[in-house]
């Protein structure tokens, strides 16, 4: 009779391990393939913090919500950097490594951006195409990075993108790509700050997005100033702005300011040191396209 009853347990305590397997794999399965939109995760949060409020949640952890909340809006702002979607599905699971296909989109403030990589996940002494991570600290690798962006005019900005997808280097992407939107929009502000400030003197022909403004005197007709200012990045990341002057003078003039075409730009790189892009420009305005 006794072993009877212990049969029934053991056959109830198999059944119920079997349904908690089937139910964390699918479970497991839902989580990998679930795609995440802005709206979405914004929706998400607002639904766990009704919940939060309705079950009287412990104060630590509603602390801890908005502490998180701070910091990511935080990273945003100083990077530039939003992502709008995101997705993730496992492409591969073993007992010694997983693979992981990763998928976003967002932008780096007016740069859109999206991207695709697998991400490796490794265990000491696990041996993956040829290379051997046994006695390395690494436990991930970042493999298959692809990156989409219209670079449109910066061809050495899509030199750079293609070295990133080559060396899978997630880091260096982001680090460059925000300090290089980051000097273009600080470019945009500057060109727009001086039209508004100066709009019968200051054009902008490709507008405010453009890599040039052109200085007009209002007392001589054809005479013109071009500051050029061109962002670069380098194979390696390193983001330089670089400005200079090209002065646009009428032959009638040309006797009279041969010293200024010759002299020009190598004053205006000098001023650039010494005040910084915003003074050297207003002064170069106030100098020679304000009226006397």
């Amino acid at each position: 009779m006794e072993s009877d009853i212990l049969q029934v347990y053991e056959d109830e305590i198999h059944s119920l391990e079997e349904e908690i397997e089937l139910l964390t794999q699918k479970f497991e399965s839902k989580q990998e393939s679930t795609f995440y939109s802005d709206e979405e995760i914004q929706i998400s949060i607002k639904s766990l913090q009704g919940e939060a409020k309705q079950h009287e949640s412990p104060p630590d952890l509603k602390a801890e919500l908005d502490c998180l909340e701070s910091d990511l809006s935080f990273l945003m702002k100083f990077t530039g950097i939003w992502f709008t979607n995101y997705s993730k599905e496992t492409v591969e699971k073993t007992g010694n490594k997983t693979i992981q296909k990763h998928r976003l989109s967002g932008n780096c403030y007016s740069l859109p951006f999206q991207m695709e990589f697998q991400l490796l996940e490794i265990q000491p002494g696990v041996q993956v195409n040829c290379q051997d991570y046994s006695n390395e600290s690494i436990s991930a690798a970042v493999t298959d990075l692809s990156i989409i962006m219209e670079c449109g005019e910066y061809s050495d900005l899509s030199k750079f993108v293609s070295s990133a997808e080559e060396r899978g280097n997630l880091l260096l992407f982001f680090r460059s790509l925000s300090s290089f939107a980051e000097w273009c929009e600080h470019r945009k502000c500057t060109f727009k700050h001086f039209k508004a400030k100066y709009p019968d003197i200051v054009t902008l022909p490709e507008g405010p997005s453009g890599d040039y403004l052109v200085i007009r005197s209002p007392e001589l007709s054809g005479f013109e100033l071009m500051i050029v200012w061109k962002i670069y990045v380098d194979e390696e990341g390193r983001v330089t702005p670089v400005l200079d002057l090209l002065p646009r003078i009428p032959v009638q003039a040309l006797q009279d300011k041969k010293a200024a075409i010759e002299n020009g730009p190598q004053c205006f790189r000098n001023m650039l040191l010494l005040l910084g892009i915003e003074a050297s420009i207003e002064s170069l305005i106030k100098s020679v396209g304000m009226k006397k």
